[in-house]
């Protein structure tokens, strides 16, 4: 999507340079200055682009990264020394990371820089901009995104410093998580009243009114582990607000996988906030690292999916994630491939031609360079078969198709670099409801009528043909939430919640509490002397 990324992708450099000027005794007529930008509506709306391009460039990649692959819903092994990557996937998989991991190295860089982009955004606005209901919108807007961001930037860390005034290098010292987490609830409280009714083409990509409701929703029901207070009462409020604004809907079965699509967009039922991505952007901005394809497609269905480059796949699910998958009559069951592959008619065989030796290394014959083929067929289990101290499946066919993967974000066969158009959602109406019966469950009041088990079969019923549930339980609404939202990065935020990140999958036995955080890392604790590391590290 599409074309809301020609006013939220502008050049990063507008806003970068608007107060870049020092005093001269020369007039500067060749520079942008508040004399020249922004200066009229269009413009006012241009200057937050850099804002959007920030956060849109590590959403999928180290956002993803660190929220899925420290959990049972993914991994990322080595294949022949492929992969390994200084053991920061792997790492991710064991609980056994440091601050030196790169991925959380670039989570923390990631957030950070969208927070102090939306400090000079709002610096910006506040300073060129006349007072009126236009200017309130639009900062509220980047409130609304600085404050999304120090969710995330909380989630992951604990406490953070709190840093909101642009212009100002001092070190700042972490600040308690209980009171990010005020901070945050203030700023969504404030941002409301301003923030666009509307939703769809209008302000799609930007937070809307209903984005900063499920966004507290968010707040209050992880508020006991953020704050030590339970919040289920507050959580249930925030979400009958998206409800009773009418604007959103349960997509249909029929169009469920739809959702994820290349051609996606603000035509989509339940896009509370979505991220937009488009290849073509580019030439107005970066786009972000939008490859899902590049790591979920196997090598060998580049022709199935007509990709323009050969994918690798090196991600994939674990058998404890995918055992959660187990209705028949689920159409979520087909965001994964698994077992024998086919073409896209159903029909015809995935075919690898390759050697004995090629299909496996280990193969021991004389004949090991002769000609071998075979259909392609993706099994549950991962197994380093090269070395378990390296995790490395090893570099044959074998290895490379190990593991079930997710095609949720479907291929974009129109893609000439990898980059996919698919935009990714952050809150989905689906979750509003999952989120209230979940704080109806953990003991919050039924409203408008609606019980645990009918929110939950709103969304089950648009999902799967099976008859409906009754009775529901935490468990069960936990495994909801994992067919749900599987490779949409919330399933850490979901396992700590319900005290099963500590919990053993795959070849992870480390049961660490502390580890529900992650470290703060090097590269940070070297450019701010005010932090302390966290515990445990």
């Amino acid at each position: 999507m599409k074309k809301i990324l020609k006013y939220l992708g502008l050049p990063v450099l507008m806003a970068g340079l608007v107060w870049s000027c020092s005093d001269l005794d020369v007039p500067i007529t060749t520079q942008l200055t508040p004399d020249v930008f922004p200066q009229n509506s269009t413009q006012y709306v241009q200057a937050t682009g850099p804002v959007y391009v920030a956060f849109r460039g590590e959403f999928s990649f180290a956002w993803w990264w660190a929220q899925s692959l420290s959990t049972d819903e993914s991994i990322l092994p080595a294949r022949g020394g492929n992969w390994f990557d200084n053991r920061n996937y792997i790492a991710m998989h064991y609980h056994d990371w440091n601050a030196d991991n790169g991925i959380i190295g670039s989570l923390w860089d990631w957030t950070s820089k969208v927070i102090g982009t939306c400090n000079q955004t709002i610096s910006i606005l506040r300073q060129t901009m006349p007072e009126g209901t236009e200017k309130k919108t639009l900062i509220s807007e980047i409130k609304t995104m600085r404050a999304i961001s120090y969710f995330m930037l909380m989630d992951s860390y604990g406490d953070v410093p709190l840093d909101t005034l642009y212009g100002d290098f001092t070190a700042h010292a972490k600040t308690p998580r209980k009171e990010v987490f005020n901070f945050i609830e203030k700023e969504l409280k404030s941002a409301v009243p301003n923030l666009n009714p509307a939703s769809g083409v209008s302000t799609y990509g930007r937070p809307n009114k209903q984005t900063a409701n499920a966004m507290l929703a968010k707040l209050y029901l992880n508020a006991e582990v953020y704050a030590g207070t339970s919040r289920y009462t507050d959580c249930i409020a925030a979400c009958d607000e998206v409800i009773n604004s009418g604007l959103y809907a349960v997509e249909p079965r029929a169009t469920y996988l739809q959702m994820f699509y290349p051609t996606n967009g603000p035509q989509m039922k339940e896009f509370i906030f979505a991220v937009p991505y488009d290849p073509a952007a580019v030439t107005v901005g970066y786009n972000g690292q939008m490859y899902h394809a590049r790591y979920d497609v196997p090598r060998s269905e580049r022709a199935k999916f007509g990709l323009s480059f050969t994918p690798s796949a090196p991600r994939s699910t674990l058998p404890e994630f995918y055992a959660y998958f187990n209705d028949p009559n689920d159409i979520r069951n087909k965001q994964w491939l698994s077992g024998l592959q086919y073409m896209n008619d159903g029909v015809t065989p995935v075919m690898v031609t390759t050697t004995k030796k090629g299909y496996d290394q280990f193969y021991t014959g004389s004949d090991g360079g002769a000609s071998y083929t075979y259909q392609v067929n993706l099994t549950p289990n991962i197994i380093p078969r090269q070395s378990e101290a390296l995790f490395d499946l090893g570099n044959d066919e074998i290895a490379w198709n190990m593991g079930y993967r997710n095609i949720k974000f479907y291929p974009d066969a129109t893609s000439t670099n990898r980059n996919q158009k698919n935009d990714v959602p952050f809150l989905r109406y689906s979750d509003v409801l999952l989120m209230k019966a979940e704080s109806i469950l953990r003991g919050g009041a039924v409203t408008l009528g609606q019980s645990a088990d009918a929110l939950v079969n709103m969304v089950r019923s648009n999902r799967t043909t099976s008859a409906p549930v009754s009775g529901v339980t935490l468990e069960e609404l936990y495994k909801e939430r994992s067919r749900e939202f599987a490779w949409e990065a919330w399933h850490r935020n979901d396992m700590i919640r319900f005290g099963k990140y500590e919990g053993s999958w795959g070849y992870k036995t480390n049961t660490d509490v502390y580890r529900r955080v992650f470290p703060i890392p090097t590269n940070a604790m070297v450019l701010n002397p005010a932090l302390i590391q966290n515990d445990g590290y």
